[in-house]
C-alpha cells in the first residue's frame, strides 16, 4: 500500500479483505433497517392473511344460510378472499438479506398491492352495504399492510440501493482473481511452447548449417565453380553469336513456312540451341562445329540472294560474322573450352561422393521441412495464446478500473488495483 500520496494501492487479495471492512460499516446500518422491514411485511401479511381468513369464514355461515339477499354478495366476498390468501401465500419473504433479493421482493409485492387495490375497487361496492364491519376490519389491516409495503419500497429505491455495489463488490473481485489466476495460468503455458519451440528452432539452424557446408565445400563448390565457368562462357558465346540472331530467326520462320533456303529439321533444332543455349549446342557439335559451318553457308547463300530481306547494316554485321566463323576459327577455343568444362560437369555429378553428399543434403533439407512444419504449428499456437493472454489482460484492466470507479462513487474513496 502507497503512502506517497492520498491514493490507496492494492493487490486484489488485499483489496478482497479491505473492502470487506469497508462496505460492513456501511451495509450494516442499511442490513439492518432493510431486515427490520422485511420482519414488518412478514407480520403485515401474517395480519391480513389472518383477516381474509376470516372474511372467509364470515361469508361461509352467510352462503350455508341460503339467504337470497346476501347468497351472492357472500359467494363473492368469499372467492375475493380466497384470491387475496392465494396471492399472499406467494409473497415469500427472502431468508438471506441482500440488495438483489430484498429488490425482487419488493417488486412482487409492489405489483401485489396494484392488483389487489383494483380488486377491492371493483369488488367491494358490489358487496355493499352488506359486511360492513368485516370489510372495515379487512381495509384497517389492509392499509396498515399497504403502508408497510410503501415504506419498503422507498428505502429500496431511495436508500438500500445505494449499498447495491457494496454488495456486489465481493463477486466482482473474487471473478478478478479467478481472471488474474487464468492469466497466471496462459503466462506458464506461453513459457512452455516457448520452450518447445526454442530447441526446434536449433536443430533447425544445426541442419541448415550442415547443409549450407556441405554447398559450399568439396565436389558441390567445384561443381559450383563449374557452373558458374559454364555460364560466363555461354553468355560469352552469346555475344560472340549476337549477330546471328535476327538472321536465324529469319531463317527459322522461312524452314517453318516453307520457304526454301534447304535448312533441315536437324539443323532447325540447332539453330533453335544457338539461339537459346549456344554452350549446350557447342558441347553436342563434333570438334569444328560441322553442324554450323552448314549452317552459316546456307545463311551465307540467303545473304547473297537478300531472302532474308533484313536491314543492310545488320545484313553486314551478319556476312561479317560468318566469315570470322567459318575462314577464322571463331569459336573453335570456345568450342574447346565448352567440351572440357562440360566433361568437368559430368564427372562431378555421376561421382560416388557427389551422390552421398546429395543424399546427405536432401536429407537435412527433408528434416529442416519437417522441423519447420512442426515450428509453424508451435508458432500458430503461441499466437492464440498471445491473442488469448492479451485480450484476458484487457479485460482484467477493464475490471480494476471499473471497480476502482465503482468505489469511488459508493465509498467516496479513491483506490488503485495493481
Amino acid at each position: 500500500m502507497s503512502s506517497l500520496t492520498d491514493l490507496e494501492e492494492f493487490s486484489t487479495t488485499e483489496l478482497k479483505e479491505w473492502i470487506e471492512k469497508e462496505a460492513n460499516i456501511s451495509l450494516i446500518p442499511v442490513q439492518t433497517q432493510a431486515k427490520k422491514l422485511l420482519d414488518e411485511t412478514s407480520q403485515a401479511i401474517n395480519a391480513l392473511t389472518e383477516v381474509c381468513e376470516s372474511l372467509v369464514e364470515n361469508s361461509n355461515k352467510e352462503i350455508e344460510k341460503r339467504n337470497m339477499k346476501l347468497y351472492n354478495r357472500a359467494r363473492a366476498l368469499n372467492k375475493l378472499a380466497n384470491l387475496f390468501i392465494d396471492r399472499l401465500a406467494k409473497l415469500s419473504v427472502p431468508e438471506q438479506v441482500t440488495y438483489d433479493a430484498v429488490h425482487k421482493y419488493n417488486v412482487e409485492s409492489q405489483k401485489t398491492i396494484l392488483v389487489t387495490e383494483v380488486d377491492i375497487r371493483n369488488w367491494f361496492p358490489r358487496i355493499s352495504p352488506f359486511f360492513i364491519m368485516d370489510r372495515r376490519k379487512f381495509l384497517t389491516v389492509y392499509d396498515k399492510t399497504k403502508q408497510t409495503f410503501l415504506n419498503l419500497n422507498e428505502f429500496v429505491s431511495k436508500d438500500y440501493v445505494k449499498t447495491k455495489s457494496l454488495q456486489e463488490f465481493p463477486q466482482m473481485i473474487g471473478d478478478l482473481q479467478s481472471l488474474e489466476n487464468k492469466l497466471t495460468n496462459l503466462q506458464v503455458e506461453l513459457e512452455n511452447i516457448k520452450s518447445e519451440r526454442a530447441p526446434v528452432e536449433e536443430k533447425i539452424a544445426g541442419l541448415e548449417q550442415k547443409a549450407g557446408e556441405l554447398k559450399t565445400a568439396g565436389p558441390i563448390d567445384q561443381l559450383n565453380l563449374v557452373t558458374s565457368e559454364i555460364e560466363n562462357l555461354n553468355n560469352d558465346l552469346k555475344n560472340a553469336l549476337r549477330h546471328f540472331q535476327k538472321p536465324f530467326i529469319k531463317m527459322q520462320a522461312l524452314a517453318t513456312s516453307g520457304g526454301g533456303g534447304g535448312i533441315t529439321p536437324d539443323e532447325l533444332r540447332m539453330i533453335n540451341l544457338y539461339l537459346d543455349k549456344p554452350f549446350e549446342a557447342l558441347t553436342i557439335e563434333e570438334m569444328g562445329y560441322p553442324v554450323l559451318k552448314r549452317i552459316l553457308e546456307k545463311l551465307q547463300v540467303m545473304l547473297k540472294n537478300d531472302k532474308l530481306k533484313l536491314k543492310p547494316d545488320k545484313a553486314r554485321k551478319a556476312e561479317q560474322s560468318v566469315t570470322e566463323v567459318l575462314d577464322k576459327n571463331l569459336l573453335f577455343d570456345l568450342q574447346e573450352k565448352s567440351k572440357t568444362l562440360s566433361v568437368k560437369k559430368e564427372q562431378l555429378l555421376t561421382s560416388a561422393h557427389m551422390g552421398e553428399i546429395k543424399q546427405n543434403i536432401s536429407l537435412f533439407e527433408d528434416q529442416t521441412e519437417q522441423l519447420k512444419t512442426r515450428k509453424a504449428s508451435i508458432e500458430a499456437h503461441e499466437t492464440i495464446k498471445k491473442r488469448e493472454y492479451q485480450d484476458l489482460q484487457s479485460d482484467i484492466n477493464n475490471r480494476k478500473r471499473v471497480i476502482e470507479r465503482n468505489i469511488a462513487e459508493a465509498l467516496l474513496k479513491t483506490i488503485k488495483i495493481i
